[in-house]
């Protein structure tokens, strides 16, 4: 059973940085869709980016130009880089990890792996 532990969580002001990791285990993150989502309170869960096996990325546009994703395939980790936050940014962020034979979307619809989440909280 694929594990993601995610850590980086916490509580900024707006304009600031926070940067979220996540732990892979029991896979190769390089071989796997991997992607960070987010669900603010009673809003359904979002994609926020994601990046292939080919390391081919995708943004919402909500996030594009302020939050960067990217691997490390020699630690199998995910990281979520977010710059300028804004307050509309609060919400729990999960990794998610996809089997590479689905799509790399931004929709949870293939995602086969979740992590616990970590809070993030953005104030103005």
């Amino acid at each position: 059973q694929v594990q993601l532990v995610e850590s980086g969580g916490g509580s900024v002001q707006a304009g600031g940085s926070l940067r979220l990791s996540c732990a892979v285990s029991r896979a190769t993150v390089s071989n796997y869709c991997m992607g960070w989502f987010r669900q603010a309170p009673g809003k359904e869960r979002e994609g926020v980016a994601t990046i292939d096996s080919d390391g081919v990325s995708l943004y919402a546009d909500s996030v594009k130009g302020r939050f960067t994703i990217s691997r490390d395939n020699a630690k199998n980790t995910l990281s979520l880089q977010m710059n300028s936050l804004k307050p509309e940014d609060t919400a729990m962020y999960f990794c998610a990890a996809s089997l590479s034979l689905f799509p790399c979307t931004l929709s949870a619809t293939y995602v086969g792996y979740w992590g616990q989440g970590t809070q993030v909280t953005v104030s103005s």
